[in-house]
Formats: structure tokens, C-alpha cells, sequence
């Protein structure tokens, strides 16, 4: 394990910086320091490629520009602007954010370390980006770039992920981060993670802090504790139709996608004589997951959770990404088309 190696951290601070102002990438978030544009960008490039992002948020941001804005509508339309960028709670804990500044800070977003941590499901990373890219505070940020050029930076011989290892990131950032100019760094730093001191074989050639950097064998960090094997599941699901609505289930609240629509599931002994008519596979964070969907014409059983929706109207509702998927894949859109 490293015990941060000294060096000139003013250097290293300004190295990384003038690198960053000049070959940093210019996304829409990076051109404000509205708090609320910041987390917003934050919270969508969770477990989001920042592809996807771009496709999104500038259509996100005029939608609901304030805290305001989204604290005033119902979850359901908050859930289905949400939708294509997965991990669904997150647009629930902004929600629940947008309301805490609206109700408790006059629709003021707060500026102090404190008071940004006790908005609702604000950890360190989330608080840290939001002092340092909207108010240049020096805050420090963990994310998995930051880690892998601090662990190689430092030779950090402990996993990452372990606490010992977190605490050690933690502490180490908030050394390193500049007391002045904590947007730029903290962009910096991100950026050098992204596109230079990347995953595999990082471009040393070109890193702008190469020479404060004291592992000889970058490729081998960072490390990592070992991951948990992928599990799969297989579930049935029915398309049932009836007047011209589509039988949808609400996902219950201490679910992945609480708050959305799925199509409703049964068990194998209820599909099992019933040929599937659309088959999917997808992945959720440690699980590969297979669906069947089968089409019932009659029901013997509708569950307390479970509504008819007018096929009409569905596209209103949010719904999970796979969901929307197969509802407009060719197998289930001609059913439904010869139903109607």
C-alpha cells in the first residue's frame, strides 16, 4: 500500500489543469455552474454512458430546468422522462431532491457542504461534484476515473473497492484537490480517467502528470476485490388484451422499477401450455436475465397490482426500458394490430 508520496502537488495541480483547458471536452454541463443543471448531469451519468447522456439532457433540462419544474409533477412523469436511461431510482431520488429545495430552501439550491448532504440520497461523490463544478469549492470527488489515476498514481497496492482502499481515495482527493480551482481540477482529473489513464493500457505518453506518477506496471492497477459470478433468471410474462386496453402491472415500491409499468408476470405452471411469442435477454447489474412473453386470450386470475390501460394512451405511461421495447417489437405490434 502507497502512503502518498510527495511530491509538488502545486505543480501537479496546474500540470493537470493546463492540460485540461486545453484538450477537455466541452459537454453541455461543463458550460454552466447551475447547481441543478450539475446534479442533474450527475445524477443521469450514473451507471449511464456519457453517449446516452448527451442524447438526453439538454431535452431533460428544458423540460424541467428547475428544481421547481420537477418537484410539480406526478413520479409517472418523472419515471417516463426517465426512460432509455435505466437505474430508475435515480430519477425518484431527484424528484424527492427537487421538492426538499422547493419546500425547505424557497427553490434556492443550497451551497453549503451540509446542507447538500442532507438533501435526500446525496452521498460524498454526489455532494463533491456539486461544490466543486457549481460553487469551486474545494471538494473532493471518487469516482471509478479518479480511482484508477490515484491508485496508479500512488501504486496503491489495496483494492479500491474495499474500505480501506475507499478511505485512502478519499483522503488522497481531497489532498490533491485545488483549493482554488476545484472545477477545473475535478474535471481534470475525471477527464484524465476517461481518455488518457483509461482501463487496460492507459496512453502514459500523453498524460500530462506522468512524471509524478510511481507505478512501473499501470496496466495491473487498479485492484480490485473479486466480482460476484453473474446469475440467470427467467421469468414468463402475459400480453393480454381486452376493450382495446393492454393488462400492465405497477412495479411495487421496494422494487428496481417502483413506480413503472411491466407487463405482468406468471408462473410456469400458467404459461407452460401456452407458446411464447416473443422472447428477450438483458442484463441488471450482477443478473442476465431471459423473458418470455406469452399471449393469453382469456384470464382467469387479475392481480390487486395489475390495471387495463387504453393501448392508445400507453405510450403516457413509464415503463422499463425492455418493457417499451417489446411492446413495439414486430411479434407483439402485429398481435395487438389484428386485435384491434
Amino acid at each position: 500500500m502507497s502512503n502518498s508520496p510527495v511530491i509538488n502537488i502545486e505543480l501537479l495541480r496546474q500540470s493537470l489543469i493546463n492540460w485540461f483547458q486545453r484538450e477537455g471536452k466541452d459537454y453541455p454541463w461543463r458550460q454552466t455552474s447551475d447547481p441543478w443543471a450539475i446534479l442533474v448531469s450527475e445524477l443521469m451519468l450514473q451507471q449511464t454512458t456519457i453517449a446516452t447522456v448527451l442524447g438526453r439532457y439538454d431535452s431533460w433540462m428544458k423540460q424541467f430546468p428547475t428544481p421547481k419544474h420537477l418537484a410539480e409533477v406526478d413520479e409517472q412523469v418523472a419515471l417516463r422522462s426517465w426512460e432509455g436511461l435505466g437505474y430508475y431510482r435515480r430519477v425518484r431520488s431527484l424528484q424527492a431532491i427537487a421538492r426538499k429545495i422547493t419546500e425547505d430552501y424557497m427553490g434556492v439550491f443550497p451551497d453549503t457542504e451540509e446542507a447538500i448532504k442532507k438533501l435526500p440520497g446525496i452521498g460524498p461523490y454526489t455532494s463533491g461534484a456539486v461544490l466543486s463544478f457549481a460553487f469551486n469549492k474545494p471538494a473532493p470527488i471518487v469516482d471509478a476515473n479518479v480511482a484508477r489515476v490515484i491508485s496508479r498514481l500512488d501504486n496503491l497496492g489495496i483494492p479500491i473497492d474495499s474500505a480501506a482502499g475507499q478511505k485512502y481515495l478519499w483522503n488522497r482527493a481531497a489532498q490533491l484537490v485545488s483549493p482554488t480551482n476545484a472545477r477545473l481540477f475535478n474535471s481534470a482529473l475525471m477527464e484524465l480517467g476517461q481518455n488518457i489513464c483509461t482501463n487496460g493500457n492507459p496512453n502514459c505518453l500523453l498524460c500530462p502528470i506522468r512524471e509524478f506518477c510511481t507505478t512501473s506496471h499501470p496496466e495491473s492497477l487498479p485492484i480490485k476485490k473479486k466480482k460476484s459470478p453473474i446469475s440467470s433468471i427467467e421469468h414468463h410474462d402475459i400480453l393480454y388484451i381486452r376493450n382495446r386496453s393492454i393488462l400492465m402491472a405497477k412495479c411495487p415500491e421496494n422494487e428496481r422499477h417502483a413506480g413503472m409499468y411491466r407487463f405482468p408476470q406468471r408462473n410456469d405452471d400458467e404459461t407452460l401450455s401456452t407458446p411464447h411469442i416473443f422472447k428477450q435477454t438483458y442484463s441488471v447489474t450482477r443478473f442476465r436475465v431471459t423473458r418470455y412473453i406469452h399471449y393469453v386470450s382469456t384470464l382467469s386470475t387479475i392481480e390487486k397490482n395489475e390495471e387495463f390501460i387504453p393501448i392508445n394512451q400507453i405510450h403516457l405511461y413509464p415503463l422499463a426500458s425492455p418493457d417499451r421495447k417489446a411492446l413495439h417489437s414486430s411479434a407483439l405490434s402485429s398481435i395487438i394490430h389484428h386485435i384491434l
